[in-house]
């Protein structure tokens, strides 16, 4: 959803007839102005995160759309006691080359909500994250599918800085109320798919030595595929196809391990065929008869 710049807010306080109107959409019963606080904020943008990750550009849009009628809470906890607001319109806001998802939310007054309220005015609470699920994780460097490409966040490759880039938004969750939020202007708290992290379920169910030994066999898993990969490339040299070895790196980058071993027979196959093997010594049928044998061992 659009707003226009005349239904936007400060900060917070009385919704507009128009946000009022909005905020009823979501509302089982009608409320009044007097019933709701209104305040607004940013909630993830385009921009690589502490995680070495960041939202695709173009995936905000269909992201914000999400974000529609999706409670906030407080710290992820994922209890109704924790909600205190919900979103009732987004947009995405490009300011000084970065985009972002600006969003409105209300709260409805009295009782502990009155606390919170007190807290965003006086700028306690105005850390924000958000939990969402994205359908692909994409390499900055190479394009291809990250975690199958051996190209590792927070790492410099020709000088440039490794990252994963979300897209293909899946659904919104949430945002959070948060001390530490992972976007350093919004906080975000990301998932691919509606998975949690491996590691957090190693932690909690006490498996971080098989963890480690996963992750290890997934490293040299990865190394296998780089060499996989540098080996198709060294064969396609070889063999003169034409195609220059950037184009072919960023060919093989978009394989798997499974299509690179394809390959690599395939050329290894034309290589032999291309350039067979000769031995230099002539076997013993190759001795002619009349050829002197008298110092032959």
């Amino acid at each position: 959803m659009q707003i226009k710049k005349e239904t936007e807010v400060a900060c917070g306080g009385v919704p507009t007839a128009v946000q009022l109107e909005a905020i009823n959409a979501q509302a089982k019963g009608k409320l009044t102005a007097e019933q709701v606080y209104v305040f607004c904020l940013r909630l993830c943008d385009d921009q690589v995160d502490r995680d070495g990750e960041r939202f695709d550009t173009a995936a905000l849009p269909e992201l914000a759309k999400l974000f529609i009628g999706k409670t906030g809470i407080v710290d992820h906890k994922w209890s109704s006691d924790s909600q205190v607001a919900r979103i009732f319109a987004t947009e995405v806001v490009k300011d000084n080359g970065i985009s972002y998802i600006k969003a409105w939310a209300y709260i409805r007054r009295g009782g502990h909500a009155d606390e919170v309220i007190a807290d965003i005015e006086a700028g306690i609470k105005k850390e924000v994250s958000v939990g969402c699920a994205m359908g692909r994780a994409v390499c900055s460097i190479c394009g291809g599918e990250y975690g199958t490409c051996g190209h590792v966040k927070g790492e410099r490759y020709d000088g440039a800085v490794c990252s994963a880039i979300l897209k293909e938004p899946m659904d919104a969750y949430e945002f959070s109320f948060v001390a530490v939020p992972a976007q350093r202007d919004a906080g975000v708290l990301k998932a691919l798919g509606s998975r949690r992290c491996l590691k957090e379920l190693a932690e909690e169910f006490g498996a971080q030595a098989e963890y480690r030994a996963l992750y290890k066999q997934a490293q040299l898993g990865m190394q296998y595929q780089q060499l996989l990969g540098d080996e198709v490339v060294r064969l396609c040299l070889t063999l003169s196809l034409g195609i220059e070895e950037p184009v072919l790196r960023s060919i093989v980058s978009k394989l798997g391990a499974e299509d690179l071993m394809k390959m690599k027979s395939a050329l290894q196959e034309r290589m032999e065929e291309m350039y067979p093997v000769k031995c230099q010594l002539p076997g013993a049928g190759a001795l002619g008869d009349g050829m002197e044998s008298d110092f032959l061992i």
